[in-house]
């Protein structure tokens, strides 16, 4: 078990460390928002990429970022009845949702834009504007790496559920 505690852990750190990177993604993503207000109502400048750039930024916080909210549980649950329970029945509920409603809608996700992707990557898709950001393809790979880093993250959480089981006390 201590093997699986630590292959968690790095798990939660990757999710971590993407979740940071989200974070500046933010802060750029505010900055080029604000550029391009000022220069498109300031001086009647307007660049495609510049605007294309805050939308494939806003993309990759929320796709990229999923992982690191479900690892900082910040994400959308119903808690009627989970609130207030044991650590016990929480992570049999943790294990039972990440295979019975996680795993399928990352299957279903990723098998459906795999070839979505690939074929993008195929045909070096650029934008459809004039002056566009070229390689399309990177925004589109941004949902597989959700995939990817949603997936390790709920092996992690499963992980950390099936060590709170087998703890001895039940807090």
């Amino acid at each position: 078990m201590p093997f699986l505690i630590k292959l968690a852990k790095i798990m939660d750190t990757i999710n971590k460390a993407v979740g940071y990177l989200c974070g500046l993604f933010a802060v750029l993503m505010v900055l080029v928002v604000f550029t391009v207000v000022v220069l498109r109502y300031g001086f009647g400048i307007s660049f495609i990429w510049m605007q294309e750039s805050y939308v494939w930024l806003h993309a990759f916080i929320f796709m990229l970022g999923a992982g690191f909210t479900y690892l900082s549980n910040e994400h959308v649950r119903i808690d009627v009845f989970y609130r207030d329970a044991s650590k016990k029945y929480k992570s049999i509920v943790d294990i039972l949702g990440n295979i019975i409603l996680v795993f399928p809608f990352l299957y279903i996700i990723w098998k459906y834009s795999f070839t979505f992707v690939t074929r993008s990557i195929q045909i070096n898709e650029i934008s459809r504007e004039v002056g566009g950001l070229p390689a399309l393809y990177i925004l589109k790979s941004a949902i597989l790496f959700f995939c990817i880093f949603l997936f390790i993250q709920s092996i992690s959480n499963i992980i950390k559920s099936i060590n709170n089981i087998s703890e001895r006390n039940d807090t």
